[in-house]
């Protein structure tokens, strides 16, 4: 397996355009900060009034990173139209360096569902549409044939951070779906909509949430939708990073942590061994593969940490992992060096 590397030069466009991303969010802070304590962690919200009365809006988990943006708020909003300049320029040349940009379709759907404060409010972009922004941040180059995609594009959320934050998006996503020419699916059983079909293609959303052993749908009341809850997802997206699509000047949005999709990989290969998700599990598997060996290289700490993790949660875990690892020698002799 060859792996090649961006430029310097692409990988701190990348790198810049996404801390500009992130500037831009906190330029919009529009009243003070409040704080709130949930469960152990602080959250962070936009307190402010309109007419008679006051509104919060969630900005994120309290971090240094986000207080910091969020005291510079009024400089960053004083420097919006340079910014937005130079977010254009740094994605030109991204594109130039030759990474690979989100197709128009995918685009606009990340861009509708950011503005609408989707990923703002917890939504986790996963699947391959996540994979394909990997390109960013570990710097490396894909071939187009790896970042085919599916026709499925993944969101995913916590339950309780939802019913938690107390505050909704700005738009429904079911609305948007249906604005840009998906159909809802109903469940079979029960009738409710967590997945959108594209009437002209093959396209498919899909909302999901963690499970805890009943893999039931499930209400996510922050994103105003429901979500087929999953058993090992709750491994995918704890700790999401943030990340830039190239469409347009780029839309920021999260993914999973690299080290994660790619242990997460493993075990969900091994579940749709055999039937008509064969192909799905061959190109889990290789995603898996391609991103252990990057990170073993660039990032040993953070896989070892993860792989770790996932073979302690039980032996249900590390059976999957082993069937996966069985069909990967190469990948499992890289696991077992990382010890």
């Amino acid at each position: 397996m060859t792996i090649t590397s961006h430029s310097r030069a692409a990988q701190v466009a990348y790198q810049d355009l996404l801390r500009l991303h992130l500037d831009e969010t906190a330029s919009e802070l529009i009243g003070s900060i409040e704080e709130r304590a949930r469960n152990g962690r602080t959250y962070l919200y936009d307190k402010f009034r309109i007419g008679t009365e006051m509104k919060s809006r969630y900005l994120g988990e309290d971090t240094p990173e986000l207080r910091a943006r969020l005291t510079r708020a009024t400089e960053l909003k004083a420097a919006a139209e340079p910014r937005r300049k130079t977010m254009a320029r740094l994605a030109r040349v991204l594109r130039a360096e030759g990474f690979i940009a989100t197709d128009r379709n995918t685009g606009s759907l990340l861009l509708a569902f950011a503005r609408a404060g989707v990923f703002r409010l917890g939504g986790t972009l996963v699947g391959t549409a996540a994979y394909a922004l990997y390109q960013g941040e570990l710097g490396v180059r894909f071939d187009s044939e790896e970042l085919a995609q599916t026709g499925d594009i993944d969101f995913a959320s916590f339950e309780r951070l939802s019913v938690a934050l107390g505050d909704t998006v700005e738009e429904n996503p079911g609305d948007i779906l249906q604005a840009l020419k998906f159909d809802p699916v109903p469940g079979v059983q029960d009738r409710q909509v967590w997945k959108w079909r594209q009437n002209r293609g093959e396209a498919m959303v899909e909302f999901l949430t963690p499970a805890f052993g009943d893999e039931r749908v499930k209400p996510l009341p922050a994103l105003g939708v429901s979500a087929q809850a999953l058993n090992y997802l709750n491994f995918l997206i704890a700790e999401p990073i943030p990340a830039v699509a190239l469409y347009r000047s780029g839309v920021l949005l999260q993914i999973p942590r690299p080290e994660r999709f790619a242990i997460h990989k493993l075990i969900v290969a091994d579940r749709r061994h055999g039937g008509p998700d064969q192909a799905k599990s061959r190109k889990d598997r290789g995603q898996a593969a391609f991103l252990i060996e990057v990170l073993a290289e660039d990032r040993p700490d953070d896989l070892h940490e993860a792989y770790e993790d996932a073979l302690s949660r039980g032996p249900r875990w590390r059976e999957r992992l082993d069937a996966s690892l069985a069909r990967l020698p190469a990948t499992a002799a890289t696991l077992r060096a990382l010890g």
